[in-house]
């Protein structure tokens, strides 16, 4: 195979694509929108036949003990509760897979135009394969997910990323999914719904709003940089791309960073003061629980209850619960050129259902409600003050939530390339893309808000 990295630029830059146009693209979106039958109605958790209020347990679960159940969370600082929600609880670990192909010497990528429940629109760009285990272990009684077998059985040789990755933490507790892209030399027979596309057409698609959705975006910040290419290999692929100050954050790599990087989290990790306890739903004090839904005036989210109706997929008939977002939550990553070399402003960040505590998130994290609240601290300010002025936006766009569990959330993603000295407290971090890159090939290092805004990038 041809180097990684260079075939990699090449597919990134290429935005026009090879084997489907842009415009064959946007017209199969479009088409399938106009064509395939959606029918999503609120309903009540009695009306379903198969989710249910466990009693004894105080949570909402289904028949099969499948799937996913919903319970209370509390969390406890010197004896008392200081925080308190609903949270889903899905231990088991899906797929979320890409099979890449070179294909006339350029790699493409093998995505599917997939509806859930939850998505804002109808169709979205999705991996070639998105499955929780009880789907492909057929515990629903569906069909397996399309292109298994390639995951199941691929060669380790032909593993490009093969990676657990972490979800949302203030809706899921320690949910994780396996982000896997392989390498397929063979012909592969496309089915109806699946298109072959360059990186540079997926990220072209990332510019619309909810077209892209986040499982893509996921696995995509997951595709490997780090390289040892010469210098002059460096510099004919950095002369190639339009974000110079980005190739070169891509392309050199800083390892001394990563020492530095763990120190903070693990003093977060090992200091914290805090601790979790499951409760039943109805310890929840802070919400109402009805048949029609769990609520709290002052959350960002409900528990609502869906009756679902979709064509062509697995399953085409079911009810579920469904997490519904109360506004849009705004993630902003700040950039900076420094030596001549793009960096990114992350953030530690803690939620009540991440897997070790704590995780690199972006720059700004705020929920529909924290938005409009006084700004905090510098960095906030600088950030809010360059958005409002419309300055140095690089990219500014609304993304949907994962549609399997959240119903109708759409979250605002920004970059802003700051030119400003700032002055940072300890949770800050400057790091270069290819370090960053390096830290999501570990478990549970980056958040999913900052590797959506990763994905988002382009050279």
């Amino acid at each position: 195979m041809k180097n990684w990295i260079q075939l990699l630029f090449n597919s990134w830059s290429d935005q026009e694509g090879f084997i489907n146009s842009n415009e064959e693209i946007d017209d199969w979106i479009d088409e399938l929108n106009h064509t395939i039958h959606v029918d999503i109605k609120r309903n009540c958790l009695s009306d379903s036949t198969y989710w249910f209020y466990d009693e004894e347990k105080g949570i909402i679960t289904n028949k099969n003990n499948s799937f996913f159940f919903v319970q209370g969370i509390q969390r406890i600082k010197d004896d008392q509760v200081v925080y308190e929600q609903p949270i889903i609880m899905q231990n088991e670990i899906g797929f979320l897979g890409i099979i890449c192909s070179i294909i006339d010497n350029k790699l493409h990528f093998l995505m599917q135009a997939k509806i859930e429940p939850g998505n804002i629109n109808k169709i979205q760009i999705s991996p070639t394969i998105q499955a929780t285990k009880s789907n492909f272990t057929q515990k629903h009684g569906g069909k397996k997910p399309k292109y298994l077998e390639y995951f199941i059985n691929v060669d380790p040789d032909s593993i490009i990323i093969d990676q657990i990755q972490s979800e949302q933490s203030s809706r899921f507790y320690h949910k994780r999914n396996r982000n896997i892209v392989i390498m397929v030399n063979e012909d592969i027979v496309v089915e109806d719904n699946f298109k072959w596309m360059t990186l540079g057409q997926i990220k072209r698609l990332m510019r619309f709003d909810n077209i892209v959705n986040m499982d893509t975006r996921t696995v995509l910040s997951c595709l490997p940089v780090y390289n040892k290419l010469s210098s002059s290999e460096k510099d004919e692929i950095i002369s190639q791309t339009q974000d110079q100050f980005l190739a070169k954050s891509i392309l050199d790599f800083d390892q001394l960073s990563f020492s530095k990087i763990f120190h903070k989290m693990n003093n977060v990790k090992m200091f914290e003061e805090t601790s979790l306890q499951f409760v039943p739903l109805n310890k929840l004090t802070t919400w109402k629980i009805s048949d029609n839904e769990i609520s709290n005036e002052q959350a960002n989210f409900k528990v609502i209850y869906c009756d679902i109706s979709i064509e062509g997929r697995e399953v085409t008939h079911w009810t579920q619960p469904l997490f519904q977002a109360t506004g849009i939550a705004l993630f902003g990553l700040i950039s900076k050129v420094i030596d001549d070399k793009k960096m990114f402003l992350v953030k530690l960040k803690k939620e009540i259902g991440c897997f070790d505590n704590v995780e690199l998130g972006p720059t700004i994290q705020l929920e529909a409600n924290e938005i409009d609240a006084q700004i905090q601290n510098n960095v906030e300010k600088i950030f809010f003050d360059y958005l409002h002025n419309d300055k140095n936006v690089l990219i500014d766009v609304l993304l949907s939530e994962e549609g399997g569990r959240f119903y109708h959330e759409q979250n605002r993603n920004i970059i802003i390339n700051i030119e400003d000295e700032i002055e940072l407290s300890d949770e800050y971090i400057w790091i270069d893309f290819a370090t960053l890159n390096q830290m999501i090939q570990f478990n549970n290092v980056c958040n999913i808000q900052l590797r959506n805004l990763i994905s988002l990038l382009e050279v």
